[in-house]
């Protein structure tokens, strides 16, 4: 099973481990600490020329993607159920 994270993006859905709301990074100290050692070991990737709504957690890499999370969290939900 596969989830589309908005552009041409799609990951496994073995690989998702969390969807946040991108406010989640101004807002949290540790979140802030993960991200930026995420950008010194070159894990994140930003995805399309839209403006970023959520942050997605996958077992190798962040995604910064142009999709809402709670719309992304309903795809992944979703997955599951079936």
């Amino acid at each position: 099973m596969f989830i589309h994270l908005g552009g041409e993006k799609i990951i496994r859905a073995a690989e998702l481990i969390a969807i946040f709301d991108l406010s989640m990074e101004k807002t949290s100290k540790i979140s802030k600490q993960f991200i930026s050692h995420a950008e010194k070991e070159k894990k994140i990737e930003m995805i399309g020329e839209e403006d970023s709504k959520s942050l997605v957690v996958t077992i190798n890499k962040i995604y910064y993607s142009p999709i809402s999370s709670s719309t992304l969290k309903k795809r992944a939900h979703q997955l599951w159920m079936n």
